[in-house]
């Protein structure tokens, strides 16, 4: 719905400066382009009283890492959203930079979660790469006219990493997350695709096992027992970013870190992945809803519609309309 949403908007985005009718009867209107431009300044209107206490406003942006410069210094192109900046990278571009760090994969979860979440703002602040996961982004990015190269979901990143680097001995990977007996099975497969031992290590921890000490301390001395120099953590947002902004430090063995969600689940063949023409049309919410629903319903039907009005009220700030 979102995604149809961007994409009539975009049709004619360039125009919504012109001026609108003060006399909001729409049976006085005869144009449907004019009764569109009504109804847009009615949720303008709207949007600005709801953002009075909104702490978004206040929120400071989310900056990048360390190791998100080019050699020599160089920054990599940005594109800023809703206070959180993207790396504009091509899948090429971002496989020949990622030798060290932290990546993160935002999607309209992300964006709506770091509105509330001062633990997870603080997470975000220690990544170092933060590529677009959503075809709805994507549009979002155009209709604000700042369209991203690419989307780079985590499902699609893992396997084109392995792939990558699947004759490079110096790069060897640690799972961590999904249920019991997932991760072993993601790295059966993961290594008969690749023809050689890429996954050196998994583990699949208990429910709720970040607020268990003991039991991160036993996780940690896994990884750091493996030969892994990667890690790729998948337990889902905001979770996964946290415990790794947590534990990064204990880890000096790991030279990049991975947030990928159900990456195992899908490696491991439990999760199908929505078909290419679904997510290319940004569906896939929709195909993931209807798979896990009980799981997934309040994530997209509630927590995720403010996202469309967000969208709204940057694209109006940009035109300059007055609040």
């Amino acid at each position: 719905m979102l995604a149809h949403a961007f994409f009539l908007l975009n049709m004619k985005h360039t125009k919504l400066a012109t001026a609108l009718p003060s006399d909001r009867d729409l049976s006085t209107v005869a144009s449907p382009k004019e009764k569109v431009l009504i109804n847009l300044e009615i949720v303008r209107d709207g949007l600005y009283q709801a953002s009075i206490n909104d702490q978004i406003t206040q929120q400071p942006s989310v900056h990048q890492g360390r190791y998100s410069k080019e050699p020599h210094g160089r920054e990599t192109s940005k594109v800023s959203m809703m206070g959180l900046e993207f790396d504009d990278f091509s899948k090429q571009e971002l496989l020949a930079r990622l030798s060290k760090g932290v990546i993160f994969t935002p999607n309209v979860d992300h964006l709506m979660k770091l509105r509330c979440d001062p633990d997870f703002v603080a997470a975000y602040q220690k990544a170092d790469f933060t590529v677009c996961d959503s075809q709805i982004l994507m549009y979002a990015s155009k209709f604000l006219g700042k369209p991203l190269k690419e989307k780079l979901s985590g499902a699609d990143l893992f396997p084109w990493f392995c792939e990558h680097h699947k004759d490079n001995e110096n790069i060897t990977v640690f799972l961590l997350g999904g249920a019991e007996g997932v991760a072993r099975e993601a790295q059966l497969r993961v290594n008969q695709r690749t023809g050689r031992k890429i996954v050196v290590g998994e583990y699949s921890p208990p429910f709720d096992f970040e607020h268990d000490p003991q039991e991160c301390a036993k996780i940690v001395e896994l990884i750091q027992r493996s030969s892994a120099n990667v890690l790729v953590v998948c337990l889902g947002a905001p979770k996964q970013e946290k415990w790794i902004a947590t534990y990064q430090e204990q880890l000096p063995g790991i030279d990049i870190f991975m947030a990928f969600g159900a990456v195992v689940d899908f490696e491991a063949g439990r999760k199908p992945r929505a078909p290419v023409y679904i997510s290319e049309l940004g569906l896939e919410w929709l195909y993931r809803l209807l798979c896990e629903p009980k799981r997934l319903w309040r994530r997209y039907l509630i927590e995720g519609m403010p996202f469309l009005g967000l969208v709204l009220a940057e694209k109006f700030r940009q035109l300059n309309l007055r609040w």
